[in-house]
């Protein structure tokens, strides 16, 4: 199964896609056991045209789904690309320009397939060479990128594009909605370079100046970002940025939340979301987190209009993407606003029907097990709380256990969805 997200913003439709992971080796007419470098040296017996469970994305995979966006939805008004755009395989086997070579094609790919199209594009942690090490600071890929996306950033976005990665511009040139485009490997735990700065490339306060600014012009912020804060559903206790920038991230999104709209993010391969709450629990603002477009297994111990394409059934008859589920209809909310997603949380949390059913979307149906009581306190918790110690304060009241739970393997899937916020 593979996925990808289609969204409804306020009178208008955008796409959001995320960890496409090409992997330019993926050869099946090769007579290695490994048709693929990104498997790891993993054998794959059963890689097909459309790609193998333990290898990221080949050429045709990347191809059909930029088919399959045109034709559900051919004129979008614009599109979210939330980056990580290499394949998983160690730093000796990239450089710099095999990475920018990689950026290179899948941005000709979607300004091919949607020539028309502004793309609000960030940059994933595999989107450097080394990768997770991006800097605070000026540098040769954060350049050629911005050469690369000319046509879709303004001039003021190239400029601070070209110091750390970020950049805002007003929503398709639209009075009243703004988008915030955030460069969070800065704030990755991964990441030496920034491991004892205070405020990298000082993305912190220019992004509290910026929502400053939009609550003064009464404008409304999407977010747009690809590590997010919090902790992976799949695995207890693993949280993505370090602890003091999860903090002041958490205490941005609380100090400006009556200006923002919506959050998208990346990087998990899992079909999810987050929750933030005011100080006296109010929900105040959700955060929506796509699968990615790459089938390839992760070894680690997304109004939502679901689609999805059966890698099996591709690989052997001809590629068929499906519906999988609406997210109002699924869940019986009348949107996706804050208080609608703290609704389905809450019956998520309470309901073990409406867990499960959560539970198979997530990895878009590929895992079908039981979601048993470590499985739900893994991922209510991590929806519930993106602050680190409210996060350990609900692992031990929801009951989980002392010992970590057995690990998941998760299948990162391609889907097409539909987000409706009002």
């Amino acid at each position: 199964m593979d996925c990808t997200f289609k969204m409804r913003s306020v009178n208008s439709y955008f796409w959001h896609i995320s960890d496409l992971h090409w992997d330019p080796s993926y050869d099946i007419g090769s007579n290695l056991a490994s048709k693929c470098a990104s498997s790891g040296g993993r054998p794959t017996p059963n890689a097909g045209r459309f790609g193998d469970y333990s290898c990221d994305s080949p050429w045709t995979l990347i191809n059909s789904t930029m088919s399959a966006m045109r034709e559900i939805l051919p004129d979008p008004d614009f599109i979210i690309w939330t980056g990580d755009d290499t394949p998983h395989v160690p730093d000796e086997q990239l450089g710099v320009e095999p990475v920018l070579r990689i950026i290179s094609n899948l941005t000709h790919i979607i300004k091919s397939t949607f020539p028309n199209t502004k793309v609000y594009s960030a940059m994933g942690n595999h989107d450097y060479h080394p990768k997770n090490q991006m800097p605070p600071e000026k540098n040769n890929i954060y350049e050629q990128t911005t050469n690369l996306w000319h046509d879709w950033l303004h001039a003021v976005s190239k400029e601070t594009f070209k110091i750390g990665g970020y950049y805002t511009e007003k929503l398709l040139n639209q009075t009243g909605f703004r988008v915030v485009v955030l460069n969070t490997n800065l704030y990755y735990d991964q990441n030496k370079l920034t491991e004892n700065i205070k405020d990298p490339a000082d993305q912190l306060s220019w992004a509290d100046k910026v929502l400053q600014d939009a609550a003064k012009n009464n404008e409304k912020v999407y977010i747009i970002g690809h590590v997010p804060p919090g902790f992976f559903e799949k695995k207890r206790d693993k949280a993505w940025f370090r602890k003091e920038f999860n903090k002041r991230y958490i205490d941005l999104i609380q100090k400006h939340s009556a200006v923002i709209q919506g959050q998208f993010f990346g990087h998990h391969h899992t079909d999810s979301f987050r929750m933030f709450y005011s100080s006296k629990g109010s929900p105040i603002s959700a955060m929506f987190l796509t699968p990615g477009v790459t089938p390839w297994i992760t070894t680690l111990p997304g109004d939502i209009l679901a689609y999805y394409l059966n890698l099996t059934y591709a690989n052997k008859v001809h590629e068929r993407w499906k519906k999988e589920y609406r997210l109002t209809e699924a869940f019986r909310v009348p949107d996706a606003s804050p208080a609608s997603m703290h609704r389905v949380m809450e019956r998520i949390t309470s309901d073990k029907c409406y867990l499960q059913k959560y539970f198979e979307f997530n990895s878009v149906n590929y895992d079908l097990t039981e979601c048993h009581a470590d499985c739900r306190v893994d991922h209510v918790c991590a929806m519930r709380e993106v602050d680190f110690e409210a996060y350990e304060k609900c692992v031990v009241k929801e009951g989980g256990s002392s010992t970590a739970p057995v690990l998941f393997t998760l299948l990162l899937s391609l889907m097409l969805s539909l987000l409706c916020l009002s």
